[in-house]
């Protein structure tokens, strides 16, 4: 397989999360869109890491995609938890009436 398809993957993944970002007002279809930054960002470091075939380029992206993997795992739980507590307060998970917790 080649490098540029995986690439154009990670492309369309993260064009489609940014998308979901900007244009979505559920907050947990911004927790999944920002879920799949996070992932083109991993197949990004994945493809260069096993394109470049040697032991010391491939082991720090593999690294790296763990830590992003962590990462990913603790907004998602915190995500989650905002999303839980704006719901019991507002009965609503809508982004445009958040700013109406202020005070």
């Amino acid at each position: 397989m080649y490098l540029v398809q995986f690439l154009l993957l990670s492309a369309v993944l993260f064009c489609i999360g940014v998308y979901g970002v900007l244009a979505r007002k559920n907050a947990v279809l911004v927790l999944m869109s920002i879920e799949l930054i996070l992932n083109a960002v991993n197949i990004n470091l994945i493809a260069f890491g096993a394109f470049n075939r040697s032991l010391d380029a491939a082991v720090p992206a593999e690294v790296f995609a763990l830590f992003i993997i962590a990462v990913a795992a603790a907004e998602v739980g915190v995500g989650l938890a905002m999303v839980l507590t704006i719901y019991r307060n507002r009965k609503s998970i809508d982004l445009t009436e958040v700013d109406m917790l202020r005070g």
